[in-house]
């Protein structure tokens, strides 16, 4: 590269991509029993059925991870487990800890319903009144409740074994921006001992027995320390987000947000990212796994889910340049192989991908999530702070 006639070095500017393949736990963690997860196996769950079909990420060591077995003899990536120091298994705290923010406490949940005075001062705040109010899975709820919703307008609230407050509504009789506001509303009002992980909006359509619509909207608690997202945004560099990134950090630590409609077009777009000029970090969620597939106990669907995602890889492999890296990894499990429906606690995995990247590296298990934060922060030049996490990247450097 020349300017003015004079030779110089072409500066790179380093990018990293982080896709979180949401729920694809690989194994119970250490203490699984104790969250009513012994023995959950996401993995192993899916990938003795007929839709498996992975072969991008089996090359790059998925199978040669610590506990999975089967691995390739020469693969292309370095791998690690991770183990979750936090508190809890759910997408919240996840994404939190690979952030570099450790929880001591999990969030809280209701198994049998929120409290009479919560419900009472959410209903005098929307002067609207409210159904439901136990764990219920959000298809069933509006069958359920659906009619009785149109007759009385009244708000179907529900929640599950995660920590989140969800507000069903049909549009023909609640519009979405109403919804929405409801969602803030509560949002407000669940903090402290009732701060949940999340409150979410889920509006539906049509007759009985009702269909959710697409815009459902996540309003989550803010992170409570500096996270990743935080520093890299204050270093001058970008931070986007594909996916449920903005709703999981509350839009904190973000110069760009990207909504999807699903697994495919998530990939979509955080490979056409890869197109752009940036420096920083392209952060990706990809929550079909979990929503769609493992809280439906569906193995054929989160089988042929991971295979479609396996199989749009390359496509944005092929558009790396030379100072970027890929980091696949997840936030929990949510084996859809068990009688459980819910979120389980498992270690995840983490694959590590580029130019500048050893291939084979064998990580072996790592205790927390954080290490990813720290890798991130290191290959990026940004100081960690008081972010958590041991980097692994002088490990996996050319």
């Amino acid at each position: 590269m020349f300017i003015n006639g004079t030779k110089v070095n072409k500066i790179m500017k380093k990018r990293v991509f982080l896709i979180v393949l949401d729920s694809v736990g690989i194994g119970e963690l250490p203490d699984a029993e104790k969250w009513g997860d012994k023995g959950s196996n996401t993995l192993k769950s899916i990938r003795y059925h007929e839709n498996f079909n992975c072969p991008n990420l089996i090359n790059m060591g998925l199978f040669n991870i610590e506990s999975v077995g089967g691995g390739v003899k020469n693969p292309t990536a370095s791998y690690a487990r991770l183990a979750e120091l936090s508190q809890g298994k759910d997408t919240t705290i996840g994404h939190w800890e690979i952030a570099g923010v450790v929880s001591a406490r999990p969030l809280p949940v209701y198994p049998n319903g929120f409290p009479s005075d919560l419900i009472e001062k959410f209903e005098k705040l929307t002067g609207r009144k409210t159904l439901c109010n136990k764990p219920y899975s959000g298809t069933d709820v509006i069958r359920d409740f659906g009619d009785e919703h149109l007759k009385t307008g009244a708000l179907i609230v529900y929640t599950s074994a995660d920590s989140v407050f969800q507000i069903a509504a049909h549009e023909d009789i609640v519009p979405i921006e109403e919804l929405y506001n409801y969602c803030e509303i509560a949002r407000e009002l669940l903090v402290g001992e009732h701060g949940v992980g999340r409150v979410i909006a889920r509006p539906f359509e049509g007759t009985h027995p009702y269909s959710r619509t697409p815009r459902r909207h996540d309003y989550s608690l803010l992170p409570p320390a500096t996270t990743m997202l935080d520093l890299i945004k204050e270093s001058g560099k970008s931070v986007i987000s594909v996916g449920k990134i903005y709703d999981i950090f509350a839009g904190r630590g973000l110069t760009e947000s990207n909504r999807i409609k699903n697994n495919s077009d998530g990939m979509a777009i955080a490979t056409a990212k890869a197109d752009e000029d940036f420096e920083g970090l392209c952060f990706v969620n990809l929550v079909d796994f979990d929503m769609v597939y493992g809280h439906r106990n569906d193995v054929a669907g989160y089988a042929n889910a991971l295979s479609t995602f396996d199989k749009e890889l390359p496509l944005l492999i092929n558009k790396l340049r030379e100072d970027d890296i890929l980091i696949i990894t997840a936030d929990h499990g949510c084996d859809p192989g068990t009688p459980s429906t819910d979120h389980s606690r498992e270690h995840v995995p983490m694959l590590i991908y580029g130019d500048k990247i050893k291939a084979g590296v064998d990580l072996k298990t790592r205790k927390s999530f954080a290490d990813i934060s720290a890798t991130i922060l290191q290959y990026l030049q940004v100081e960690q702070g008081e972010t958590r996490g041991e980097s692994f990247l002088n490990e996996v450097l050319k």
